[in-house]
């Protein structure tokens, strides 16, 4: 086992976070922070482990009549002077506290502290979430070993700040492009300015009235939005391209392909080429493991507002849902950070759904 995850750290959620965090593991370097979670697992007897690159699967086979996955990456964004972890007024200060170590150490303390829960558990601790989705370990895992993701119910520890985060938006980048005729400009009369054109473009976007879709009692709010352009030959010359870059935000209720349509038709006339599409996923609430979660929780769930790998689990047939203490608005932050009053309600509520205990510890 490693000697920053001894059995006294394994048992206590926020040492454990802390321990995770001083493992340095920014996306393509995670084979130390594998290697110690595997050993860890290994040590519970109750587990059967197995582990694919730097992916880590451990499950109980208890014969429940039910089995749920818990799921966290092990990757981090590149380190900004913020390693090694500090503790400070009841915060955990450091590169991946909020995005997600915090959620992995409620996994994995779970994981070595409950042998008996109410449901079959798999827990999933991958690869290279932060990068091309090509990488993503829960991709590859789908890919190499599906078997491991065969569950009723999914839950992944991402930074939600305590808060149920069901479902998520699908995404879609497109290439919106206008086209001109190059001439000097000195004698701009001969030509058609491309980026101009692409006014029109921008106008669209400034009028568009996005959709706000509620499913399952979740809000989705929908947008249209464009985040790069790019145009231009010289500083003497009219440009004959321009490409607006943007960024559709969608609720799980529209397909990749309806997405798509959508994009065309509200730049009907310009050409448009879409470039990355990911599908959303359906708040999946009526999975029974889900009822009995919102239960342990005790308030309503919100729609996730983002793209998350729940997504993947919804393309194989897996309801799911998010939930971990960080908060998302410091994930990737100088200052990333996580209090340990969530760290310790997150314990405390996981525990409550697969043990039916009260307390973290």
């Amino acid at each position: 086992m490693s000697e920053a995850l001894t059995p006294p750290v394994l048992a206590d959620p926020v040492a454990l976070t802390r321990a995770l965090v001083d493992i340095e593991s920014v996306s393509g370097d995670e084979e130390t922070i594998a290697d110690a979670v595997a050993s860890a697992l290994r040590s519970a007897g109750h587990l059967t482990v197995d582990r694919y690159r730097h992916n880590v699967m451990a499950r109980t086979e208890l014969g429940r009549a039910q089995r749920v996955v818990l799921a966290g990456h092990l990757d981090t964004v590149p380190v900004a002077d913020n390693l090694p972890a500090r503790v400070a007024d009841g915060v955990i200060h450091g590169c991946g506290t909020s995005d997600m170590k915090s959620g992995v150490a409620l996994a994995l303390q779970l994981a070595m502290t409950v042998p008996a829960p109410r449901y079959d558990v798999t827990y999933l601790f991958y690869e290279a979430e932060e990068v091309e989705s090509e990488r993503n370990g829960l991709f590859l895992v789908s890919q190499a070993h599906p078997e491991w993701l065969a569950a009723d119910f999914a839950m992944l520890l991402e930074p939600t700040y305590g808060l149920v985060e069901a479902g998520c938006q699908g995404t879609l980048r497109a290439m919106v492009t206008t086209r001109g005729v190059r001439a000097h400009s000195a004698r701009s009369w001969r030509g058609e300015n491309a980026i101009h054109a692409a006014g029109e473009v921008l106008a669209r976007l400034g009028d568009y009235q996005p959709r706000r879709v509620t499913i399952d009692g979740c809000e989705f709010r929908e947008g249209l939005n464009a985040v790069r352009i790019n145009g231009g030959v010289a500083g003497n010359v009219i440009p004959d391209e321009c490409r607006v870059e943007v960024n559709y935000r969608f609720a799980p209720d529209q397909s990749v392909a309806a997405a798509s349509d959508h994009v065309r038709e509200v730049f009907d006339g310009f050409e448009v080429t879409v470039v990355d599409a990911a599908p959303g996923a359906l708040p999946g609430l009526t999975a029974a493991p889900a009822v009995e979660f919102l239960r342990a929780v005790g308030s309503p769930p919100n729609a996730k507002l983002g793209w998350t790998d729940v997504a993947r689990f919804a393309e194989l047939g897996i309801p799911a849902l998010n939930f971990g203490p960080g908060d998302p608005n410091l994930a990737h932050a100088r200052d990333e950070r996580v209090e340990i009053a969530k760290i310790s309600e997150g314990a405390s509520v996981l525990r409550r759904w697969l043990a039916g205990e009260e307390t973290a510890s």
